[in-house]
C-alpha cells in the first residue's frame, strides 16, 4: 500500500516556536503525529507539533515487549522513501527485521526518534492544555500559558488517557488504592497494563493478570521471565493465537491456509480476506452503518496473542479461561479475588496485584484539553468521533488520526501501518481546506 503526494513547488518552512500563528497544530509526536507532520510539511503548511517524542511506546509499554505488527507492518508513512524500519536499521547496524521477525520495542522506539529527527525535528516537549475555537481556527494553549492561533488542530494523542477498565475492577481499584502514592502503580494494589514502562518492578510477585489479547499474555509472559508468578484470568471461552505466515509462501503474493481450500491474501496485518478487506477498504469502511463498523471494530482482529508468545505462554503461564473477576477484598497489604467460572462457580486467588490490562476505549471524558463548547459539539458514535473520509471531524477544522478514527475507518487505525493510509489523507485533506479559507479572506 503505497501513498503518492505531489511535491509543492515551493515548501514553507517549519514554525519555530516563536511563531504564533500557524496553519496546523498536531497534538501528540507517536507515529500518526510524526507521519502527518511530516505530510503537511511537504504540502507547504506551517505547523507546530507538541508532544514528547514516542510517549506512548516509552512510557506506557514495557521493555522486553515486541510490536504484535510483524516488520513490513511497522513502517512510519513518508512523503519521500529513505525512511522505514529497514533503512533505519541499516543506518544503525542493526540485523534486518523481516518476514516473521518480532519487532523489539527498544527498535521501534529509537527507529521513532530517527525518523523525527530526519523529518520532524521541532517537536515541542510541551504538553496542550487547551483548544479553543475561534473564528476561521482554534486558540491553543500550551501548559507554558503560550496561546497559538492554529487555522486547523490535529489530534494524534494515541493510546493516552483511552485506558479502559471495566466497572466492576474500577470500583475494585478505589478500594483497594486507597491512599496509595499517585504515579506509583506497583505501589497499588491494582493497575492498568499501560501504567507500567518496566514489568520488572512486579518480579516475585504474585499477579493476576485480567485479560486475553496481547497486552494481557505478553504481559503474563514478561512476569513470569522476570520471576514473577502470573496467572491469567480470561473472559473469552479460549485464549487465541494468531497463526505466523508461511515463510515459505512469502514471495508468491498470497498466504494459504491449509486447512481450507480459499485463498488467504497478505496483508501488513496477516493473511485473511477479512483483513484484506479492512486494509484495502479502509477508505469505504466509513460508509458502512455506524453499528456495523462497532461490532467489525470489536471483531476483527479482537482479543489475540501473537504468533511469537504462544511459547512463552503456553504451559508456562496458567490461563483461567471462560472466567471473569466477581469481586475482592484487601488483606493486609495483598488482594484476595472472588473469581467466577463456567457454571458459576467461584473460587478465591490472592494475589500481591491485579493487573488490568482490559484494552482502550473512547470514554466520555477522553480529549480533555478541547473546550466543553468543542466537545459538545463534537459527533460521536459508541464514543469514537464521527470522521469525513479526510479525518475531519463534526467540528471544522478539527482532525482525529490513529486509535481515535478506528471507529471510522476500521481497524487498520490501530496499527503503525495505518499511518500510510491516514497521514497523506490528513494532509491533503487540511491543505485544501486552509487553500480554500485563504482565497475567502484574501
Amino acid at each position: 500500500m503505497t501513498a503518492t503526494v505531489s511535491r509543492p513547488d515551493a515548501a514553507v518552512p517549519a514554525a519555530s516556536p516563536a511563531d504564533s500563528t500557524v496553519d496546523v497544530v498536531v497534538i501528540g509526536a507517536g507515529p500518526y503525529g510524526l507521519s502527518t507532520c511530516a505530510f503537511l510539511r511537504h504540502h507547504g503548511m506551517r505547523v507546530r507539533i507538541f508532544g514528547r517524542t514516542m510517549r506512548s511506546w516509552t512510557a506506557h509499554m514495557p521493555k522486553g515487549m515486541n510490536l504484535k505488527s510483524a516488520p513490513a507492518a511497522s513502517n512510519l508513512a513518508a512523503p519521500q522513501p529513505g525512511h522505514s524500519l529497514a533503512d533505519f536499521c541499516a543506518e544503525a547496524g542493526l540485523p534486518t527485521l523481516e518476514g516473521v521477525d518480532p519487532v523489539p520495542i527498544g527498535v521501534f522506539t529509537d527507529y521513532g526518534f530517527w525518523f523525527a529527527e530526519r523529518l520532524v525535528p521541532d517537536v515541542e516537549a510541551v504538553e496542550v492544555c487547551g483548544v479553543e475555537q475561534r473564528l476561521g481556527g482554534f486558540v491553543v494553549t500550551t501548559e507554558q500559558g503560550e496561546r497559538i492561533d492554529a487555522g486547523a488542530v490535529i489530534v494524534a494523542s494515541g493510546l493516552i488517557g483511552h485506558a479502559y477498565v471495566p466497572p466492576s475492577l474500577s470500583a475494585l481499584a478505589r478500594r483497594a488504592n486507597a491512599g496509595a502514592g499517585e504515579g506509583r502503580p506497583c505501589a497499588k494494589l491494582v493497575s492498568h497494563s499501560s501504567e507500567h514502562a518496566d514489568m520488572a518492578a512486579l518480579a516475585d510477585r504474585e499477579v493476576v493478570v485480567v485479560g486475553a489479547g496481547q497486552s494481557a499474555l505478553e504481559s503474563a509472559a514478561l512476569l513470569a521471565e522476570s520471576g514473577g508468578l502470573p496467572v491469567v484470568v480470561a473472559r473469552r471461552p479460549q485464549v487465541v493465537f494468531a497463526e505466523a505466515p508461511d515463510p515459505d509462501l512469502r514471495g508468491v503474493g498470497r498466504v494459504v491456509d491449509r486447512r481450507h481450500l480459499v485463498p488467504k491474501p497478505p496483508t501488513p496485518l496477516g493473511p485473511g480476506l477479512s483483513l484484506y478487506a479492512c486494509v484495502q477498504g479502509a477508505a469505504a469502511f466509513r460508509l458502512l452503518p455506524g453499528r456495523a463498523r462497532q461490532e467489525l471494530v470489536a471483531r476483527i482482529l479482537g482479543p489475540s496473542g501473537a504468533w511469537w508468545l504462544r511459547d512463552r505462554v503456553d504451559g508456562v503461564v496458567p490461563i483461567l479461561e471462560e472466567h471473569r473477576v466477581a469481586g475482592g477484598t484487601v488483606v493486609g497489604d495483598r488482594i484476595a479475588l472472588r473469581v467466577q467460572g463456567p457454571g458459576g462457580a467461584t473460587r478465591t486467588i490472592h494475589a500481591d496485584h491485579l493487573l488490568a490490562a482490559t484494552g482502550y476505549r473512547i470514554g466520555p471524558g477522553a480529549f480533555p484539553f478541547l473546550a466543553p463548547e468543542i466537545r459538545t459539539r463534537l459527533a460521536r458514535r459508541g464514543g469514537w468521533p464521527v470522521l469525513g473520509g479526510d479525518f475531519q471531524s463534526s467540528v471544522p477544522g478539527l482532525y482525529f488520526v490513529g486509535f481515535p478514527a478506528a471507529g471510522t475507518f476500521g481497524p487498520l487505525m490501530r496499527f503503525v501501518c495505518g499511518t500510510v493510509f491516514a497521514a497523506p489523507r490528513v494532509a491533503a485533506g487540511v491543505a485544501a481546506r486552509s487553500r480554500a479559507y485563504r482565497r475567502r479572506v484574501w
